[in-house]
């Protein structure tokens, strides 16, 4: 048992409790105890959806929870409502929690490793005169982004409260994708209210990694080299994948279904479509039916990920008359699947994605090529640097009404796995995301020196 007690605290969903997860568990692997916080809402549907080959005791990480000030039923996809309400009550439950933990005699904590999302945490462990660490579980080039703030109010492209002044594009370096000031994180939101509070919420979090010893992120510098030769204070220590530590993925918010793999045990190799849209997006009703109808439309097997919530009303009710029994010989669909192990799957063509940070990350490591269909906030800044800088997808197109086509699907999917020179291309980046989580790379060189850090 090493000396250092550690507590971790993600932002509360799904894409930053994964990550963080991932590195606590290769923490827990070097000998850290690890006190893991999840809010009691996400704590509860963490543990229903651990399966019983996950003893995650025998890794020395504590799950506990705090509350995040919400009724039981609120609704947490409001983030304006819930950050600041989260910042209204968690600081001072947080430094309770510390508290109670140091008070016990054992092994007190050594260090907070806080999501960068969650700049409060930061300032309570620095005045708790803890050390303390900023995890960031997207892309580098995000993070530039909302430092670039005081930047983008002298250059009146946004005011003092986040409001936009222009519609422009935004390019930090020349290989880093081009964004547009409507797709900042703050800005894409429709309520003027949950911008305010989102913006506000940005500029206290810069202010709070300030006071971090280190600022670490779940990329690859080989990806972001444009980036991270700028910002050489944020550590690449990615991709963060449980494949990595021969473990499998845990921190879900839904069990997953691993059906699916035996499933794709019997398909062609390179012949399945898979269809993940990741925790958040909701698809409307016609253009959930178009993207059924599309997937039939290509004649090749899929494996769809449709979630309880993803369209307004239960899925079963929303798919086209005759559909599920058409497709019923090629298609299979869960409720949620088992991603890292899907994509490393021989079977597995191409990858439908919303381009959450996370996917991608999983997608580039098993050389899996993409279709990007983009939901909000990163997604679209993932997706350019997909399809513009690396060039190893396509984007699906939508309409004069909106949608994405079933003829856009079909002749998107065809292009694709004709493309030659993509499939070269995800091949080499592959190669490069395993060479920097192998000794002598550049992620596995920084989370030693993180190690190190923590045990002086």
């Amino acid at each position: 048992m090493g000396s250092g007690h550690i507590l971790a605290i993600p932002y509360p969903a799904q894409g930053h409790v994964i990550p963080l997860l991932e590195f606590s568990l290769r923490l827990a692997e070097q000998g850290f105890e690890i006190t893991f916080v999840n809010t009691e809402h996400n704590h509860k549907r963490v543990m229903n959806a651990l399966a019983e080959t996950d003893h995650i005791g025998d890794a020395n990480i504590h799950l506990v929870s705090l509350t995040d000030g919400m009724e039981p039923g609120a609704d947490r996809n409001d983030l304006g409502k819930l950050t600041g309400t989260m910042l209204d009550v968690m600081p001072m439950k947080l430094e309770e929690l510390i508290n109670t933990i140091n008070g016990l005699g054992g092994n007190e904590i050594t260090c907070v490793i806080a999501d960068e999302s969650l700049g409060w945490a930061l300032e309570v462990a620095a005045k708790m005169r803890i050390r303390r660490a900023a995890f960031f579980p997207a892309a580098a080039a995000l993070l530039a982004m909302l430092f670039s703030i005081p930047k983008l109010i002298q250059e009146k492209l946004i005011d003092f409260d986040g409001t936009l002044l222009k519609s422009e594009e935004i390019k930090l370096a020349p290989s880093v994708p081009t964004a547009r000031t409507e797709s900042l994180p703050w800005a894409c939101f429709a309520d003027e209210e949950t911008k305010k509070i989102l913006f506000q919420a940005c500029l206290r979090n810069n202010r709070a990694v300030e006071v971090a010893d280190w600022l670490i992120c779940n990329t690859v510098y080989d990806l972001e080299v444009g980036i991270l030769s700028l910002a050489p204070h944020i550590l690449p220590i990615g991709p963060l994948l449980a494949s990595n530590r021969l473990g499998n993925s845990i921190g879900h918010f839904w069990p997953e279904d691993s059906t699916c793999l035996k499933w794709l045990d019997q398909q062609s190799p390179c012949s399945v479509i898979y269809v993940a849209f990741g925790s958040f997006t909701v698809l409307e009703k016609t253009q959930f039916q178009e993207l059924a109808l599309g997937l039939e439309l290509t004649g090749k097997p899929f494996l769809w990920v449709v979630r309880p919530d993803i369209t307004e009303e239960n899925p079963d009710n929303v798919f086209p008359l005759g559909f599920q029994e058409r497709v019923e010989s090629r298609g299979k669909i869960v409720g949620w699947a088992p991603q890292q192990r899907v994509l490393n799957h021989p079977s597995i063509a191409c990858f439908v994605s919303h381009c959450g940070w996370n996917s991608t990350l999983e997608s580039l490591s098993n050389g899996v090529r993409f279709l990007c269909w983009p939901y909000f906030a990163d997604q679209f800044l993932n997706e350019s640097y997909i399809c513009d800088i690396w060039k190893v997808g396509l984007k699906l197109k939508k309409d004069k009404h909106g949608i994405v086509t079933r003829t856009e699907i079909k002749e998107k999917v065809e292009k694709l796995l004709g493309d030659e020179d993509s499939n070269q291309r995800i091949q080499k980046l592959k190669k490069t995301m395993l060479e920097n989580v192998e000794e002598g790379g550049q992620s596995y060189n920084n989370f030693n020196n993180f190690i190190n850090w923590l045990k002086t």
